[in-house]
């Protein structure tokens, strides 16, 4: 006879444990938790007056004259109430039968919901509502809608914001004559006013956030985090690194090498990071340029800094091809000067691996590039002085920890990180408050312009004959695919059939495909042969995003353009008008778009600014998305909001800045109870 199985026991979870899991651990962090939104319960309509104003949101009140439960068409919950106007149909599709005998007849309902016209009669679906005595007082304040998670209902957040707010030590972390010079509210009537609003109150303010208890919130939380970044950045200049001094005989004849002038805005930002090599703290430096600006050359040129002055670098990219871009480029410049320059990767053969470690670890390799490989366990540095992250946004901070790490000696290596992602000014002091920021806004000249065209998909002959007309003029073409194998959910066309169908559509050129799931070996034949100009049409997903450097190829066709973000198109359209050709990139998105989709494509025909274009994305996506792939483990901006709060992220820095240099009691004292307020104990996960 089988055992029968135990019942599974429901784990019940306390209100506590729901609370921890939104982050709500502390009175302080209840308190914080600011309403995203307000119902207005202060008044009650007659029935008839909520009908003459229909799809409008009202709160009217009435007895239970009939509750039914129908299954037509579906299961759901009837109750009928009236008042001496009028009645009103509430129906719940939803519902639990603790609420049936809760709505029973004779039951006086207060409910508030958007009213309706229905085919019987006036109703409201699932409105918010509560059983009252008659004459139950309304409330004087707009109700507050907190952000919830699974199980936390709006009363039990409530009466825990309520519980806290009897508790905390309301102490203004700000002293009264900064509030007084920066026209900012009190912090006790601010947080009071956005949980427990008054009737007349402007409710268009606080919609938007403009109302002056917002502003006092939004800067509170922007100084919290300008503070914290400028002190880890004090901190980490509190750390010895080795002085690279020394621009000499490697530098001079590298520079007199390069078969062009640097740009203007090459030549600045080297000479700031040059000035940066030279101190006696950790560089902590981010590069900026656009697609095609330049940065590999001004990252050689600082590595080259390193080798003069008797140290190693180590240049890390995120993947095997741009990795293998840069050693190519970098080693045909150095190595005829004598640097030896070596090649890490995780598909290396176990024998050259082992000999490569050999040449890091005896200091023989003056510069070594490669991947994520660089930070395993068997690589040691002889004497590590800078360290180089491409693409630095697809690392994480403990990858880039590891590698830094490396140095083997007592000093911390100097840091360049470079990103061909343009961040918006905002983003950047807000962000990246803690590094400085070096920007590349000039593109080399003789780059030709690139000229962006959506096609719906459904023209795609069209298109191939294009393709097929730049091959026959000597021209290459990269055709790029978002997945290798078919998806039935998302009916994207494939890499693999694409290859098949163009190699059938176009007889007599050579069609080439490479996608992440080839073998490294691979993946660089095929390159190396349309480097070489023996491939016609690439056929790719994204592993040519960034780093492929063929100046012949002058045609981009990106399949399925809608399902990209737009940072991904933009370092895809990089790709080509790298020579002096007219280039062209065609977007091939299947219809109908959605509103996101739209506004992406829209912006990739209207410019080719990396600026702009971030600028744009950061509008549509919010700074949280936009800076996801850092996987900093940062706190995002829960109030403020860069598009319209920017002038704030100006004053919230510069008074960071006058706290923090000014070394009075008061204001460290004043550091340390903001921080503690804002942070609380979280402090460590801005530090990127």
């Amino acid at each position: 006879m089988p055992v029968p199985k135990p019942k599974a026991v429901k784990k019940v979870v306390s209100p506590e444990a729901k609370l921890a899991k939104l982050g709500l651990r502390t009175d302080m962090d209840l308190v914080l938790h600011l309403p995203m939104r307000y119902e207005d319960e202060t008044q009650v309509v007659s029935i008839q007056e909520a009908c003459l104003h229909g799809g409008e949101s009202s709160q009217v009140e009435g007895l239970v004259v009939k509750n039914e439960i129908t299954f037509k068409p579906r299961r759901q919950l009837l109750v009928h109430i009236a008042d001496e106007t009028g009645d009103l149909q509430l129906r719940f599709m939803n519902f639990y039968g603790s609420q049936v005998k809760q709505l029973a007849e004779g039951t006086r309902v207060r409910a508030r919901g958007e009213l309706k016209h229905g085919f019987f009669g006036a109703e409201m679906v699932h409105p918010t509502y509560k059983v009252v005595n008659e004459g139950a007082p309304l409330p004087t304040s707009l109700t507050p809608v907190y952000p919830s998670g699974e199980g936390l209902s709006q009363p039990i957040l409530r009466r825990a914001i309520n519980d806290a707010m009897k508790r905390i030590d309301w102490t203004d972390t700000l002293p009264a004559e900064l509030r007084a010079e920066m026209s900012l509210s009190d912090f006790e009537p601010s947080v009071k006013l956005l949980h427990y609003p008054p009737q007349q109150v402007d409710e268009h303010a606080l919609a938007d956030r403009s109302h002056p208890a917002w502003v006092r919130m939004k800067f509170d939380e922007l100084l919290a985090q300008q503070l914290s970044l400028k002190r880890a950045q004090r901190a980490r200049r509190s750390k010895g690194a080795a002085a690279l001094k020394s621009v000499g005989a490697l530098s001079q004849a590298f520079q007199a090498a390069l078969p062009f002038q640097l740009t203007g805005a090459q030549q600045r930002v080297l000479d700031e990071i040059r000035a940066d090599l030279r101190h006696p703290y950790p560089m902590q430096r981010l590069l900026q340029g656009d697609v095609g600006s330049g940065k590999t050359v001004v990252s050689a040129l600082a590595a080259a800094q390193a080798i003069d002055s008797g140290f190693q670098a180590a240049l890390m990219a995120p993947t095997e091809i741009l990795a293998d871009q840069h050693f190519r480029k970098i080693a045909a410049w150095m190595e005829p000067l004598g640097v030896k320059v070596a090649w890490l990767t995780g598909s290396l053969k176990k024998k050259d691996k082992l000999a490569a470690y050999a040449l890091i670890e005896s200091g023989e390799a003056q510069l070594v590039i490669g991947t994520h490989a660089l930070i395993q366990e068997g690589v040691q540095f002889a004497k590590l002085g800078l360290v180089i992250v491409d693409e630095q946004h697809r690392f994480g901070v403990g990858q880039r920890l590891t590698l830094r790490n490396k140095g083997n000696v007592d000093a911390v290596p100097h840091q360049l990180m470079m990103s061909a992602t343009p961040i918006p000014r905002t983003l950047a002091m807000t962000y990246y408050a803690d590094l400085e920021v070096s920007v590349i806004d000039e593109l080399p000249p003789g780059r030709s312009p690139i000229v962006t065209r959506a096609i719906d998909q459904n023209r795609r002959d069209e298109v191939i004959e294009r393709v097929y007309a730049a091959a026959q003029e000597g021209r290459q073409v990269y055709w790029v695919c978002p997945l290798i194998e078919e998806s039935e959910a998302l009916q994207l066309q494939t890499a693999t059939d694409t290859h098949a169908m163009l190699a059938d559509s176009l007889p007599g050129l050579v069609v080439g495909l490479v996608h992440g799931r080839m073998k490294t070996a691979e993946k660089q034949e095929v390159m190396d042969a349309f480097t070489a100009g023996q491939v016609h049409v690439l056929v790719a997903t994204t592993v040519i995003e960034v780093g492929v450097d063929v100046p012949n190829a002058s045609l981009m066709v990106i399949e399925h353009a809608e399902r990209f973000g737009l940072s991904q198109l933009h370092q895809l359209r990089g790709r080509v008008g790298r020579g002096s050709a007219a280039s062209v990139c065609l977007l091939l998105y299947q219809g109908p778009l959605g509103g996101v989709a739209r506004q992406r494509l829209m912006t990739m025909r209207e410019t080719t600014d990396g600026f702009e274009i971030a600028r744009r994305d950061l509008e549509i996506r919010g700074p949280g998305e936009f800076l996801g792939a850092r996987q900093s483990g940062q706190a995002m901006l829960r109030f403020a909001d860069l598009e319209t709060d920017g002038w704030l992220v100006d004053q919230a820095r510069d008074v960071a800045q006058d706290l923090l240099h000014a070394s009075t009691p008061d204001k460290a004292a004043t550091v340390e109870a903001h921080l503690a307020r804002w942070l609380g104990g979280k402090e460590e996960f801005l530090k990127v």
